[in-house]
């Protein structure tokens, strides 16, 4: 009977990037340089404080999920009041203030 073997030798993992051997147009090497810098981000996000960061967070439980949206209903309303107070002031009581102020 034959039997599989896990122990086959694997190739190293290797972080270098793909290198394009064609003649490439100032566009392609535009593209392909963001592309680098995009890609050297997100390799510079799976370590450090930030990777740190993200291991520890978890997903919120019900409540507080609720308490989230609940606290940022009351934010965004109040700054819509807010908004709303400005718009009134500035079409009834303030244009005949700066009409006095500036003589007009």
């Amino acid at each position: 009977m034959l039997k599989w073997a896990p122990s086959v030798a694997r190739a190293p993992k290797v972080l270098a990037m793909a290198v394009e051997t064609s003649q490439k147009g100032p566009i392609e090497a535009r593209v392909q340089s963001w592309q680098d810098e995009i890609e050297g981000r997100v390799r510079r996000l799976q370590t450090g404080s930030t990777a740190r960061i993200l291991k520890m967070a978890k997903k919120p439980s019900k409540m507080e999920f609720r308490q989230t949206v609940i606290v940022c209903g009351i934010g965004m309303f109040v700054l819509g009041m807010i908004g709303f107070v400005v718009l009134a002031l500035m079409d009834n009581a303030l244009p005949v203030f700066f009409s006095w102020l500036t003589g007009s």
